[in-house]
């Protein structure tokens, strides 16, 4: 899995951009997000997603994105949180209350490393957004070594991040798979964080350029190619 796309229930999606997207050679669909999220707009997103026959992970961030036929449960914590409830805290709640019914095989855990200190997600989970390449590394190990986490996920949201920093944090993993997102907006970028990860996952653009979008997918689109780069 080298690509996918995330899709906001909150922006302007249709059946016809989903379609678009599906067909551009994406491995996959998240559907998350973090403002505005009503159930009903999840619900259609998610029909609409599912109509492609890619694979579809929905990331927890709230009730409304629990969707029982999903492939797979994302299920967000962030590393550098300053604040333990985005760490264990309202995970313990849900699991107390839920865990009878929890689809354990279809769950995925991903630890969040949030380094866009302007973004929406940086200050919602009160992240420390200050830090060196060896802060990182740890995080990355901490990830594997200590919690085994399935998932790293390096986040810039909303702005284009640090290739070498990505590249230095995927040096200390062997199983966990890294993932990166965050300012992805055109082949030449999705290009270069390809390079360093295992997964880029392109979200904004597709609601402000969906033809740049596009270009990101077709990168992959022969599955027969495991280095982007040769294409």
């Amino acid at each position: 899995m080298r690509h996918l796309f995330k899709l906001d229930p909150a922006k302007a999606n249709t059946e016809a951009l989903i379609q678009r997207l599906a067909e551009a050679g994406t491995d996959g669909f998240i559907i998350g997000g973090t403002d505005d999220i009503e159930a009903e707009q999840v619900h259609t997103l998610y029909q609409w997603a599912d109509k492609t026959a890619l694979p579809i992970f929905m990331e927890i961030s709230e009730e409304a994105f629990i969707i029982g036929a999903a492939d797979h449960f994302l299920v967000p914590l962030v590393l550098n949180t300053t604040n333990i409830a985005w760490f264990g805290g309202k995970h313990q709640e849900v699991i107390k209350t839920y865990h009878p019914y929890m689809p354990w095989s279809k769950i995925w855990t991903e630890g969040y490393v949030i380094l866009n200190p302007e973004a929406k997600a940086a200050k919602h989970a009160d992240a420390n957004t200050d830090l060196t390449y060896d802060d990182v590394a740890a995080y990355a190990l901490m990830a594997e070594k200590l919690f085994a986490l399935n998932i790293l996920y390096i986040e810039y949201s909303g702005t284009y991040g640090d290739a070498a920093l990505v590249q230095h944090a995927k040096h200390f993993l062997k199983q966990t798979k890294l993932w990166y997102g965050g300012g992805i907006r055109n082949r030449e970028q999705a290009l270069e964080m390809a390079a360093v990860a295992d997964t880029i996952i392109v979200g904004n653009v597709i609601y402000e350029d969906v033809d740049e979008a596009i270009q990101t997918a077709k990168l992959f689109a022969d599955k027969s190619v495991t280095n982007p780069e040769t294409i």
